[in-house]
C-alpha cells in the first residue's frame, strides 16, 4: 500500500462519543490522559480546519453528555452533532453516516470511547466501504487493556491503521514552522505538556 500522508486538505477527524458518563467506564487508560488527548485532536483539528463530525450516544442517560471543552474548541461541530438514539455502530445511523459523507474526504481519523464498543464497528464499517482510516488508540479507551487490545487488534486487521494522538497530531501539521504547525506547538503540544 502506497503512503500518502494525512493532513488538511485531505482528512476529517469523527470524534464519537467522548462523554463525561463513558469516559468514566474507562480503565485501559487514565481519564485525564484520555481527556487530553482527545481535546489536543480538537484543537488541531481546529486549527487545520479539518472537517469533524462529532457524535454522541443517549445523552440523557449513563453515558452523559460530550466533554464540555468540545464546544467551545468546535462549537460548530458541536452544535450540529449527531445524537444516536441507542445504535451502537454510528456507521448504522444515517444521519452520522450522511455527515461523514458530506466531509468529502476519504481519508478519515476517528477517536471514540469506549474503542471496544463505540470505535470498533465505525472504524471496521468505513474500511469495508473504502475509506482510508486511522484509529488513535489513546484518545480512546475500554473498560479493561484485554478488552482494548482486542479492540486495536480487531481493527488493525480489518484493515483501520492505528495511531497515537502525538503520531497524528505531527502527520497532520507535517511542518511545525508554518503559521499552522507553529500555533498546534504553542497551543497544543505545549499546553499539553504543561498540563
Amino acid at each position: 500500500m502506497d503512503y500518502e500522508r494525512f493532513n488538511a486538505a485531505n482528512a476529517a477527524m469523527l470524534l464519537i462519543d467522548h462523554q463525561v458518563g463513558t469516559m468514566s467506564w474507562v480503565h485501559s487508560i487514565p481519564f485525564e490522559e484520555m481527556k487530553r488527548n482527545a481535546l489536543m485532536l480538537a484543537d488541531t483539528a481546529r486549527i487545520l480546519k479539518l472537517p469533524v463530525v462529532l457524535t454522541s450516544s443517549m445523552e440523557e442517560y449513563a453515558q452523559g453528555p460530550l466533554l464540555s471543552e468540545l464546544q467551545s474548541i468546535l462549537s460548530a461541530a458541536f452544535t450540529a452533532r449527531i445524537k444516536r438514539v441507542g445504535i451502537v455502530n454510528a456507521m448504522d445511523d444515517e444521519n452520522f453516516a450522511a455527515a461523514v459523507r458530506a466531509t468529502g474526504r476519504n481519508k478519515l481519523i476517528i477517536a471514540g470511547v469506549t474503542n471496544d464498543v463505540c470505535t470498533v464497528f465505525p472504524a471496521l464499517s468505513l474500511v469495508r466501504d473504502g475509506y482510508e482510516v486511522q484509529v488513535v488508540a489513546d484518545a480512546g479507551g475500554s473498560p479493561s487493556k484485554m478488552a482494548d487490545d482486542i479492540a486495536l487488534r480487531r481493527m488493525e486487521k480489518g484493515g483501520a491503521t492505528l495511531t497515537s494522538t502525538n503520531q497524528v497530531i505531527a502527520e497532520l501539521a507535517g511542518n511545525w514552522t508554518t503559521p499552522e504547525g507553529s500555533q498546534i506547538v504553542q497551543e497544543v503540544v505545549m499546553k499539553a505538556l504543561q498540563s
